[in-house]
Parts: structure tokens; C-alpha cells; sequence
């Protein structure tokens, strides 16, 4: 149990990848925070895991909010004793469409939820790290930041602000003993994928999107846990400021 005894708090964790890297977390002896901005779907998660002997609590949390993101650090504190781990895997798609045809507030947002919410998982957080000796950031980042998709020229943009972010906070804080690294999924069939093909899934465009991925698939929530919880571990601990390519070879 390579996470035993971690605390470790994980955004958007009420589906998709969130809900696979909570559940493996567990799996492997963490102590968890299901943090999502969908409070009964962080619940359900949270108690889906106690259910089955995990130690798992839930927050409703929007990761664009100082107060939230400052309550969810808090509730880690509050029930297990401190943090160890923060995994910043919220993250807001963009609909596939001419980059012109992005209004400004859906611009702002997809930057706020994918940007700022590192931000201030930095201001609340680190020092919680601080306080345990030192830590992990795990920040889901995407293949969109190392090599754009058309159509969805803004989302590009933040995560490859997410990348260049994690380096940076990695040069940053290893003199405090917190690594931090990130992690570019290829899309999944998560509910994000309707957004990046354009708002419709249909079997023709699912069959070109799987064809640009050379080992022939999409990432799976476990795909995706468990390079997280590798990073996460103390067998990555002379790892950060690394962000893998976790995409069937999308990235070659």
C-alpha cells in the first residue's frame, strides 16, 4: 500500500478521472478529501468508499473560490490531521468551434477553472504542506497543452499555462520538500468528450479521434490513477516538475 497513511485531496472527484484517482488512492491506503464543485456527487463518491472500509470524506468545493478552495484544504486538516497530497484534476473543456466564436465568459472561465484554481491551491495549500515536512502537487494538465487540437485554441492555452505553472512552482518549492508534477491525459470517455468533438458524439467522429491515438484507444479513468498515484508516492520522490504523457502516444 505504496499511499499508506497519506492524506490527499482531490478535485473534481465526484466522475471521470477524479472518481478514478479517489478510488485508487484508497485502494492503496490514503486518507481522502473528494472535493467537487457537485456536492452530492462528492458525497456519494466519499461514502461509496467508506462503504468498502476507505477512509474518505467529501466537500463541495468550486475551485475558482478563495473561501472554497480555503475549506477544502480546511477539511482535510480538520478530519485527518493535515495534507499531504493535492491532486488539482478539476478542469473545464471547451466546445470545439472556431476560436473567434468564444465569447468572453466562457473564456474566463475555462481560465479560472483551469488556471486559477492552481493558484489558489497554492495560497491555501502549501502551507499545509509545509506544516507535514513537505509534499506533492499533482496538477491535470492535458495533450492540448503540448500539441493543439483546432478548434480549441483557449482551452490549449490554459493548460499549456498549466504546464509551464508546474514547472515553475516546482523550481519554486523543492526547497520545501514539495514536488510538484502534472499529467497530460489524452481525452477519455469522460463527460468532457462531447465538449472537445463539438457538442455530439457520433460513432465516425469518436473512430477519427481514437485513430489520432497510436495504441489505439482513449485514457481511462484507471489509465490516468495510476501514473497519480505513482507521482504521489515516495517512488517518485526524486520526480517534479515532470509532466507525462499519459496518451497512448498521442504526443509523438
Amino acid at each position: 500500500m505504496k499511499l499508506k497513511d497519506k492524506i490527499a485531496i482531490v478535485t473534481g472527484a465526484a466522475s471521470g478521472f477524479g472518481t478514478g484517482i479517489v478510488e485508487r488512492f484508497v485502494a492503496d491506503g490514503a486518507k481522502v478529501v473528494c472535493a467537487d464543485i457537485n456536492g452530492e456527487g462528492a458525497e456519494h463518491v466519499a461514502r461509496t468508499l467508506r462503504d468498502a472500509g476507505g477512509e474518505a470524506v467529501s466537500v463541495q468545493a468550486d475551485v475558482t473560490s478563495s473561501d472554497d478552495v480555503k475549506a477544502m484544504v480546511d477539511k482535510a486538516i480538520d478530519a485527518f490531521g493535515g495534507v499531504d497530497c493535492i491532486v488539482n484534476n478539476a478542469g473545464m473543456p471547451q466546445r470545439n468551434q472556431p476560436m473567434l466564436d468564444v465569447d468572453e465568459e466562457t473564456f474566463d472561465k475555462i481560465f479560472q477553472v483551469n488556471c486559477k484554481s492552481l493558484y489558489l491551491a497554492a495560497i491555501h495549500g502549501v502551507p499545509a504542506l509545509r506544516e507535514r515536512g513537505g509534499g506533492t502537487m499533482i496538477n491535470t494538465a492535458s495533450t492540448a497543452g503540448l500539441r493543439p487540437r483546432p478548434g480549441l485554441t483557449w482551452y490549449n492555452g490554459s493548460k499549456g499555462a498549466a504546464i509551464t505553472l508546474t514547472k515553475a512552482m516546482a523550481i519554486e518549492l523543492a526547497a520545501d520538500n514539495i514536488r510538484v508534477n502534472a499529467l497530460c491525459p489524452v481525452a477519455g470517455d469522460t463527460p468532457m468528450l462531447g465538449e472537445f468533438l463539438g457538442g455530439e458524439v457520433t460513432n465516425e467522429m469518436y473512430s477519427k479521434f481514437v485513430d489520432t491515438v497510436p495504441l489505439g484507444r482513449l485514457s481511462t479513468p484507471a489509465d490516468i490513477a495510476n501514473v497519480t498515484a505513482f507521482l504521489a508516492s515516495d517512488e517518485a520522490a526524486f520526480l517534479t516538475g515532470v509532466c507525462i504523457e499519459v496518451d497512448g502516444g498521442r504526443c509523438i
